[in-house]
């Protein structure tokens, strides 16, 4: 059974900076495509980054470009998210999501596994 669970999120100060784990299980991390989603109040889901399972190549948004970096270890079975230089506009609850392709476009619809979500709050 594919699960995926995030770690990391929490209250920081515009500025600050967090790293969002997620912890895959039930399958091997590294024949999947894996995904960094958030979704604000009133907002629709958004792809924030994506990494590949081949070659390792990423996207990101570009509101978190050269801010946000995702990597993946895949000995651990975890991918992460490092967000530096957060922003108000940041906040949301981030999900990691998977999908069993070499690549994946970084939109929601298609991949097919979730995690709960963790909560990210940016404010002072």
């Amino acid at each position: 059974q594919v699960q995926l669970v995030e770690s990391g999120g929490g209250l920081v100060q515009p500025g600050g900076s967090l790293r969002l784990s997620c912890a895959a299980s039930g399958f091997a991390l590294d024949y999947y495509s894996i995904g960094w989603f958030r979704q604000a109040p009133v907002k629709e889901r958004e792809g924030v980054s994506c990494i590949s399972s081949r070659y390792g190549s990423t996207y990101y948004a570009d509101s978190v470009k050269g801010r946000f970096t995702i990597s993946r270890d895949n000995a651990n079975n975890t991918v992460y998210l490092q967000m530096n230089s957060l922003k108000p506009e940041d906040t949301a609850v981030y999900y990691c999501a998977a999908v069993g392709l070499l690549r994946a476009e970084c939109k929601d619809s298609a991949f097919g596994s979730w995690g709960q979500g963790t909560q990210v709050t940016v404010s002072s």
